[in-house]
């Protein structure tokens, strides 16, 4: 146990990156609270992607993610328009611990259950606003603690009090979530690329298969993604495409749009004093890296573990802010360059297409080695956020 023994630490936000915050600090002795304004913990029914580097912070919390995912055998990117696979690169060659396939309120329930077994205690529907810049419930009841971290999300309320307001634009892209019944489909994210518009797939635990599907258009979509669409309109969308295809698209029944908007990365984590913000809150990514998710598992880890090491809370908070932001960055400017390169057309793709085919057969590593830096990573390394040299 370090500096976190006995510390009080309001959580505001009930979803990936804040329970996960609260089982780091818990373990550390700390007394956590998660605040969620939501009447109970329950996500939206689609599936995301955790790479070993999440994968390693699961394991360092304690969290058996084998029961509750299936382990990646390769990533397939596809021509859409002819339903060609372009090459394969093979996923378990990864270091560390697979990567995985969850669906989204399979990880809540896994890391919910750690936070109630580690003593975390649980308010929901809990509506917190500042005054006086500080955390307040509904009622006008201010939160007190020593620490107060923002995991609430895009429209969290703490990034600006310590950013102030900023301005997210539309990124002239909308994107459906799906899922569909698929009971044999193979352990493979699949990136059906095709001129302005691609498509992933990959299966999930009970015979399902996510369906994320982005599509370039120049008229607005609110932001958020619990938007009802009607299937059609998603299949028209990629009626041009390989029947494969069509025929995966046709089996959605129900499907939410959501409008992708760009947000800056926070300036600011920490007040230095008592509050922080951890994933979406600081640094909301476009969903082309599949790394929204692990990067709010890695925020939350090293907050913990930053603010428990070293000599005070101030430095914890600073030395948090000075080993995320960069690497958040970083992730962040590789999603959007897929953003670009998933919608090539004309010679481009035709020539992006032939390098890839090639790179598959040649030297496969070397394409999966250009991440690297992101996968290999290990935030849970005994005195990682301590270490004077990072």
């Amino acid at each position: 146990m370090g500096r976190m023994q006995g510390r009080d630490v309001a959580v505001i936000g009930g979803g990936i990156g804040g329970l996960a915050a609260a089982l780091a600090f818990a373990r550390r002795g700390a007394t956590v609270t998660v605040y969620e304004q939501a009447a109970e913990l329950r996500e939206v029914g689609a599936g995301l992607q955790i790479s070993p580097n999440g994968g390693r912070v699961l394991e360092a919390l304690g969290l058996d993610a084998a029961a509750a995912s299936i382990p990646a055998t390769a990533v397939e990117p596809m021509d859409a328009l002819t339903g060609r696979r372009i090459t394969r690169f093979d996923r378990t060659r990864l270091d560390g611990p697979p990567y995985r396939f969850f669906y989204r309120p399979d990880l809540i329930d896994l890391l919910a259950g750690g936070c109630a077994d580690a003593g975390v205690a649980l308010r929901t529907g809990v509506k917190i606003d500042l005054r006086g810049g500080r955390p307040h419930l509904n009622d006008g009841t201010p939160i007190r603690a020593d620490l107060v971290v923002g995991a609430d999300g895009i429209h969290s309320v703490i990034r600006p009090e310590l950013n102030g307001k900023d301005a997210a634009f539309f990124t002239g892209q909308v994107a459906w979530r799906a899922t569909i019944r698929a009971k044999d489909a193979a352990p493979v994210a699949r990136t059906w690329m095709a001129p302005g518009c691609h498509v992933v797939t990959y299966p999930l635990l009970g015979g399902k298969l996510n369906i994320v599907a982005v599509q370039e258009r120049a008229d607005w979509a609110a932001e958020g993604w619990n938007f009802f669409d009607d299937p059609s309109v998603v299949q028209a969308a990629f009626a041009h495409c390989a029947p494969e295809l069509r025929a995966i698209l046709s089996e959605i029944q129900t499907v939410r749009l959501w409008g992708l908007f760009r947000h800056p990365v926070a300036p600011v984590w920490q007040d230095g004093q008592g509050m922080a913000i951890l994933g979406d809150a600081a640094h909301p990514t476009l969903p082309f890296m599949a790394q929204g998710a692990t990067l709010a598992l890695e925020d939350a880890w090293v907050l913990a573990a930053a603010c428990d090491e070293l000599d005070d809370l101030s430095s914890g908070l600073r030395r948090y802010q000075a080993l995320r932001r960069d690497r958040a960055c970083r992730a962040i400017a590789a999603a959007n360059a897929n953003a670009v390169n998933f919608h090539l057309s004309g010679l481009r793709r035709s020539l992006s297409h032939r390098v890839l085919a090639g790179i598959g057969r040649v030297a496969p590593g070397a394409f999966l080695g250009r991440y690297d830096w992101l996968y290999r990573h290990d935030v849970t390394v005994p005195g990682y956020a301590s270490q004077s040299d990072r």
